[in-house]
């Protein structure tokens, strides 16, 4: 069957339900193949055959839930960001904070890194891409860093902030910056014993907690 191109997708990146019930496992394995072909090849090399062969299926089966490969991609985007988690509430700005670096951290250095390298280099001249990019994934880290500030700013920890979202343009972009564009990241995480996320919250905590004005306990 060849390569189907044009773009039918529903709302939020999700093929309509017909017919028996989804097999929950077959589209996990299909949407995990969906990552590993785009590390491997990038959007423009990736095929919906590469992607059922992958995840030992059928193009039918693949093409009876994603009807492109670009409504692949964004279903394997709208999938994954559902997947994560609430951010907690640790009781402090600094707990909180530091469980908002670690996820992204886990995040960037995970499926959702992968995804994230394609979804950029692509949104550029792909309107479907980024609207899921910005839906998807940057959005709810925003909403969850101006939560991380609201209760922050509601427990005295820090003066009131103008926009509560700014705290996720510094933490989306500090650990883009590091984990995907500073060379000696690794190197740095290495001669301790730890991850480059790791090493990357470590060095900017200290930092955010500054910029954010948060009072010496």
């Amino acid at each position: 069957m060849g390569e189907r191109t044009e773009s039918n997708q529903t709302a939020a990146g999700q093929p309509p339900a017909r017919g028996r019930p989804r097999d929950a496992e077959r589209d996990r394995a299909l949407l995990e193949a969906t990552v590993q072909v785009l590390q491997e090849s990038g959007y423009g090399g990736l095929t919906t055959a590469a992607v059922a062969k992958r995840a030992g299926v059928s193009t039918a089966t693949l093409y009876r839930r994603w009807r492109s490969k670009e409504d692949l991609v964004v279903g394997t985007a709208v999938r994954w960001a559902s997947d994560l988690g609430p951010q907690p509430d640790t009781g402090g700005l600094e707990g909180d904070l530091a469980a908002l670096l670690r996820d992204k951290a886990d995040t960037l250095e995970g499926p959702g890194g992968r995804l994230l390298h394609v979804l950029i280099g692509e949104s550029a001249h792909n309107e479907a891409l980024a609207r899921v990019l910005d839906t998807a994934i940057i959005q709810p880290v925003r909403d969850r860093a101006a939560t991380v500030v609201r209760r922050a700013v509601a427990r005295g920890d820090i003066p009131p902030l103008e926009d509560a979202h700014v705290l996720a343009d510094l933490v989306v972009g500090s650990m883009v910056s590091l984990l995907f564009l500073t060379p000696d990241a690794a190197h740095r995480a290495t001669a301790d014993d730890s991850t480059s996320g790791e090493a990357a919250i470590r060095e900017l905590l200290p930092f955010l907690l500054r910029a954010l004005g948060a009072r010496p306990t």
